[in-house]
């Protein structure tokens, strides 16, 4: 208080300043938080599409490897995807829907087989996911030990 009594303004200023600033650390912390755990899912997300391409491509290989047959096949791939398709690329013959996920590049398919009945361009096979979950067949013949994709 000064000398007539009265509070001081200074004392005010101080304690909206802490508040202020304690305020500012609280919404600070909290978006630094939630970009920690934006990045937690995002990596999530790339190791389970990195499985799946993993998976599938070993899938494809054993099935190169043998004489003929085919063989269903049930991955597991984040439900942000909606579609995997299969395109006659020679750079990057695999990709999603929706877009912003990385393709990749498969080998050992036969991709004019695979899109054969395909009416889009560039030709491609687009599989429908549900739940996170997406199936096909990979089958080969005796005298093509290229695999084809079927849904």
């Amino acid at each position: 208080m000064n000398k007539k009594g009265e509070r001081s303004r200074r004392g005010q200023t101080q304690i909206s300043f802490g508040v202020i600033f304690s305020v500012l650390l609280i919404i600070v912390f909290i978006a630094f938080a939630i970009y920690g755990i934006t990045i937690f899912l995002n990596t999530q997300v790339k190791a389970q599409i990195g499985l799946f391409k993993t998976d599938l491509q070993g899938d494809i290989d054993s099935r190169y490897l043998s004489t003929q047959g085919s063989t269903p096949v049930t991955y597991s791939i984040p439900k942000k995807i909606k579609q995997v398709c299969f395109v006659d690329d020679t750079y990057e013959n695999m990709r999603f829907t929706p877009e912003g996920f990385d393709g990749y590049l498969l080998e050992h398919v036969d991709l004019t087989k695979t899109t054969l009945s395909s009416h889009t361009r560039p030709k491609s096979l687009c599989i429908d996911t549900a739940n996170g979950k997406i199936t096909m067949t990979l089958k080969n013949d005796y005298n093509s030990p290229l695999v084809t994709i079927i849904k």
